[in-house]
């Protein structure tokens, strides 16, 4: 539960329909099961108490009796399990029966939440049987215990502020205004669904669609628990399909009909809660009751575990989709400065490699050819043959203009009028080769009328790897808001479509180590790898992706970044990459502070005309603290 994780369970056990003491002692052992396993909040199916199909059996005092008595049994025999359970149970009061999810923590009945909207088509009748709730919470007394029923309930944990859990009961979320929606304007961040969703053929896409929506459209995580073995099939089959979604997400889902009844997975409400700051919703507590439970602190374990690659697409899309951003992007702004080429330096390296691909999109886009795009090779001191073959090459593959001009002499010459020795590798010395760099360029564009195409990504914008006012500056930034992992994904998917010899150059580019080239090669090979100085950058993308989307401490960062990359990086290459990241990611803001334009490509963005409002003396003592000495 520490850093707003929290496991979190949902559970159909085998039930028989009308039988109660059966019904609860299933759920008991199931509470029991699950705990075992450090589960903080267990969820059953709708009035798993009786079982959904009971129907006219409803009427009769003897089972809404027995479903009484079961919560009092489950209550008992769950009392020194630290989570909190809620049960689907049918509560006769105020002359009406009602549809109820009974939360349940440590003994104690905290609440009862009846179903708000009643299913009264096709399959479903359940006006027959049930009352739609009263406006206000009510006080009652329910299996032994003073309580209160009302769908205006948020059960709030003391020990994890970011647990604060409300429930629906199924109809609730198939309706045009979900409760729940008012239930997280209300402070809730967890919403809890005891479903019986019948299945037929399309209805798990549907049920996993709105409840992944729902989240959403709602900020919030989502965990819906449905009825599976046991329910009748006299005219219905229900099918056990757990879902659980956060903030737009599935997180995990249990197949209908798969093996098992039960669904366990981490919920990251930290992320939640900060998402929901970012939202800035408009808080409603009208009428609202908020009971207290208390669950203890522990290490919690992530299932599944975090995505090591947050910013690659999971459905695929990632290429089309940037090299269509990127390239109408780019047509744009040439079209508005009425731009004759675009003008590019091509290293030979994964960045300016999907920057001419970018910039030959947008000149056909123009209705412009090919060889309106100026690749410009700049060999000098650090230029390798692969790299400079491969810039070659791939000029050649595309059909772009390729433009060398050597910059060695000019930069020795500038070295000189510095009273520089010219071959000390000292900062000066590189600087001075990515300026030149920007130079060529620019004054290219005024020769040619062109507009000059940044290559610099996400990645080193947020650690601030680049030369200000060299490969720093451009006209247009194409890749600002693309980072390294992206860069190298979308390069392959590029590849695997393109003819030879295209494929094979992009392939190499790919496995060529990042590198600025601004030290002289060994043997030819380069002798400046970027990740050897920094860290891989997985695991930068990674730190950054938390921060900026989700807000989260270092500390926690650490936490998830272990969980996401165990196996491949260990624990102290963890921290100390985070710590270098922390460091370069404050003390590098003013780089960014006047970066050119660019679109934005992913969720992240660091301009500070967009996504990053952020001083550049902004200081990062508070994150560095954390994970000086973190806590395990």
């Amino acid at each position: 539960m520490k850093y707003g994780l929290i496991k979190v369970a949902a559970a159909s056990p085998r039930i028989r329909v009308a039988d109660t003491a059966f019904n609860s002692q299933a759920m008991v052992e199931c509470a029991h099961r699950v705990a075992k396993e450090n589960v903080g909040v267990l969820v059953f199916p709708e009035l798993s108490m009786t079982a959904y199909t009971a129907n006219d059996l409803l009427f009769s005092e003897s089972l809404l009796a027995g479903a009484e008595q079961g919560v009092i049994d489950y209550m008992e025999q769950t009392k020194d399990l630290p989570l909190i359970s809620f049960l689907g149970v049918p509560v006769s009061t105020f002359g009406r029966i009602y549809n109820c999810a009974a939360a349940i923590c440590e003994g104690k009945l905290l609440g009862l939440v009846p179903k708000y909207a009643l299913g009264n088509y096709g399959e479903f009748n359940e006006s027959r049987w049930y009352a739609r709730p009263m406006a206000q919470n009510l006080p009652l007394c329910y299996a032994g215990q003073e309580t209160m029923i009302g769908t205006n309930l948020i059960f709030s944990c003391t020990s994890m502020p970011e647990l604060k859990i409300a429930a629906e009961i199924c109809e609730d979320i198939w309706v045009s205004e979900p409760i729940s929606c008012r239930h997280t304007a209300a402070g809730a961040n967890l919403i809890v669904n005891l479903c019986a969703s019948d299945e037929f053929f399309g209805k798990s896409a549907l049920r996993r669609d709105m409840t992944r929506v729902q989240s959403k459209r709602a900020c919030c995580a989502y965990v819906l628990a449905d009825a599976g073995d046991g329910e009748s099939s006299t005219d219905l089959v229900f099918a056990g399909n757990h879902i659980m979604c956060s903030l737009g997400e599935v997180v995990a889902e249990k197949a209908p009909f798969s093996e098992g009844d039960t669904l366990i997975a981490t919920l990251d409400l930290g992320t939640v809660h900060s998402r929901r700051l970012r939202a800035n919703f408009s808080p409603d507590t009208t009428g609202y009751l908020y009971p207290a439970f208390t669950l203890p602190l522990q290490k919690t374990e992530i299932f599944p575990r975090p995505d090591a690659y947050p910013f690659i697409p999971k459905d695929g899309s990632g290429m089309e989709t940037a090299l269509a951003i990127q390239s109408h992007a780019l047509a744009s702004r040439m079209r508005h400065i009425h731009a004759k080429c675009a003008i590019l330096g091509l290293s030979g390296g994964l960045d300016s490699t999907w920057a001419v691909i970018v910039a030959k999109k947008a000149v056909e886009l123009l209705g412009m050819p090919a060889s309106a795009v100026l690749a410009v090779t700049m060999p000098c001191f650090g230029t390798s043959s692969r790299t400079k073959n491969n810039a070659i090459a791939l000029a050649d593959a595309l059909g772009v203009t390729l433009m060398e001009v050597n910059i060695s002499q000019a930069v020795t010459q500038h070295l000189r009028d510095l009273g520089h020795d010219t071959v000390t590798p000292d900062l000066t010395f590189e600087n001075a080769q990515a300026r030149e760099r920007t130079q060529v360029l620019m004054d290219l564009s005024n020769a040619k009328g062109g507009l000059v195409v940044g290559t610099g990504d996400l990645s080193e914008g947020a650690l601030g790897w680049c030369t200000y006012n060299g490969d720093h500056m451009s006209l247009y930034s194409v890749n600002g808001s693309v980072p390294k992992t992206l860069m190298r994904h979308i390069t392959l998917a590029y590849a695997q479509q393109s003819p030879e010899p295209l494929k094979s150059i992009l392939i190499d580019v790919v496995g060529t180590p990042v590198s600025p080239e601004l030290l002289p090669p060994k043997d030819d090979q380069i002798s400046q790898v970027t990740e050897d100085i920094i860290g891989a950058y997985e695991l930068h993308d990674f730190f950054l992706w938390h921060i900026m989307q989700n807000g989260s401490s270092a500390k926690k960062i650490l936490r998830l970044a272990e969980s996401a990359f165990e196996g491949y990086f260990d624990r102290e290459t963890i921290r100390q990459t985070l710590i270098k990241f922390l460091r370069r990611f404050f003390s590098q803001q003013f780089k960014r502070s006047c970066m050119p334009d660019g679109p934005k490509v992913t969720q992240v963005s660091l301009s500070p005309r967009g996504d990053l409002r952020m001083p550049s003396d902004a200081c990062g003592a508070l994150w560095l603290k954390e994970i000086e000495n973190p806590e395990e």
